[in-house]
């Protein structure tokens, strides 16, 4: 074995006759230049620590909320404020004094005790997973107790309805009470992943206390980021120049350039996919802090995170799509007529585009996996058939893991064992294709078989047609 550095051109193999391969040119040009030379390794980046946490790989020891069985149905773990609120506390990021509370009688008492510290005015701000909460009414400011008292009232138990809600709202089930603070200026701060680059980014904008998606769109000049390199990390001199580009002054750099750094630990100590805090205020005495927090978690590292896992809210998600995570199933419901169920993310989007591309209107995204079992299936039956809007179902099945067979058998009981009544077209190609079909031809049911995707979406979406006539 010869060593980079090396100066001799590797002998080459006796073994071999003929001329050099290509490679072996490169190769014996390499050790021929002179030195120092240099070796430059190329690694891929799917989620840039552990490539398993972005594919969903890993092995699962305890097979009790790992990879692929997560308890989650999506791809991110969304928490409350107050729980962001508490976790970036634990780092030392700043965040306003405040308590969570349940009931009237928690947010009373909430109250008194921050006016009692020596609050000047509290904050009552409904805790529902979405935005613009504001806007619709879910964040009132009190100067008094009594009218602290007559917000926690009048947002508690309500259906708070805003932008990403949509129009049937989201019940506020509790409230967090916070102290106000003397704001001087609202900027932005958030920490993502960028998948072009395979890199983590650090975004800062003065434009704080608006939706970030409308700045950018507006003006992208607006927003500054700074890509983080994994192999080296967040660097001070990254978040001074940060710091520098919000326009702080030189009295706060310090302390940005901390609050910044702490940020960057909570996000990769947590397996977070998302920390954004909007708006992140200075106060009229040069303090800094996080007055509103969001932060989502890759739920495919959740397996090593139990007390982080523990903070889900079932209460603000689908029920149907809760039922599906029981079951290790990638459930999201949606507004059509046509249940889809298909393994593999890829394949479940196309199936979707050709549903609307035929005239129809998917009701769910499904993904059951590579791996589904018969018990998996029927599941995911019971799912799709839950939802009163579904008048057909199109299986769209591309075998490899998931033989082909195996599938056709856990449809052909699951339609028998619910007693399916909406018409059931399937595509399927891939490993055992023939005995797949041979199951379903010989089941005795009404199955409708396409040939191509656009045969099948053809055949379901008139199928749901006759049984919405």
């Amino acid at each position: 074995m010869i060593a980079a550095g090396q100066d001799s051109v590797p002998e080459r193999s006796r073994l071999a006759d003929g001329p050099l391969s290509h490679i072996e040119r490169d190769a014996a040009e390499w050790f021929a230049a002179p030195l120092p030379r240099k070796i430059v390794f190329e690694i891929p980046l799917s989620r840039f620590r552990w490539p398993w946490i972005q594919l969903g790989t890993a092995p699962n020891p305890s097979n009790n909320g790992g990879p692929g069985n997560s308890g989650l149905g999506g791809s991110n773990l969304k928490i409350h404020e107050y729980q962001a609120k508490e976790i970036l506390a634990k780092y030392g990021v700043a965040v306003p004094k405040g308590e969570m509370a349940n009931t009237l009688e928690e947010a009373i008492e909430a109250t008194r005790l921050l006016f009692a510290d020596g609050a000047n005015g509290v904050v009552v701000k409904a805790q529902i997973h979405a935005g613009g909460r504001g806007k619709g009414g879910g964040v009132k400011v009190a100067k008094t107790r009594e009218d602290a008292e007559l917000h926690a009232k009048n947002i508690l138990g309500i259906q708070l309805v805003t932008h990403q809600t949509g129009p049937a709202g989201q019940k506020v089930q509790r409230l967090l009470v916070e102290e106000t603070a003397a704001i001087d200026r609202e900027l932005y701060l958030g920490i993502v992943l960028d998948r072009a680059t395979g890199k983590l980014v650090f975004m800062a904008s003065q434009a704080g206390g608006m939706e970030i998606e409308e700045v950018a769109a507006k003006d992208p000049t607006a927003i500054f980021k700074e890509s983080i390199d994994p192999a080296v990390g967040f660097g001070a001199w990254q978040a001074r120049k940060l710091a520098f580009a919000l326009g702080l002054k030189p009295t706060q750099i310090n302390a940005a350039v901390a609050f910044f750094q702490s940020l960057y630990k909570a996000f990769m100590d947590t397996d977070a996919s998302l920390i954004e805090i909007n708006p992140f205020i200075t106060t009229k005495d040069d303090k800094l802090f996080a007055l509103d927090a969001k932060i989502t978690f890759d739920d495919n590292a959740l397996f090593r995170h139990a007390a982080i896992k523990a903070l889900r809210d079932t209460a603000e998600e689908d029920p149907l799509e809760v039922e599906a995570s029981k079951y290790a199933l990638n459930y999201i419901k949606l507004d059509g007529s046509i249940a889809c169920m298909v393994n593999g993310a890829g394949l479940a989007m196309a199936t979707m585009d050709i549903i609307q591309y035929a005239g129809g209107s998917p009701a769910n995204f499904l993904d059951v996996g590579g791996g589904a079992t018969q018990e998996q299936i029927e599941h995911a039956f019971e799912i799709l058939l839950s939802d009163a809007n579904v008048k057909a179902i199109f299986i769209n099945i591309f075998g490899g893991i998931l033989r082909v067979d195996r599938l056709a058998t856990g449809v052909v009981a699951a339609a028998r064992n619910l007693n399916v009544k909406v018409p059931i077209v399937l595509r399927l190609e891939g490993t055992n294709v023939e005995e797949g079909r041979k199951i379903l031809k010989d089941s005795g049911l009404d199955f409708q078989v396409g040939a191509t995707m656009k045969e099948a979406a053809d055949l379901v979406v008139a199928a749901a047609a006759k049984v919405g006539a």
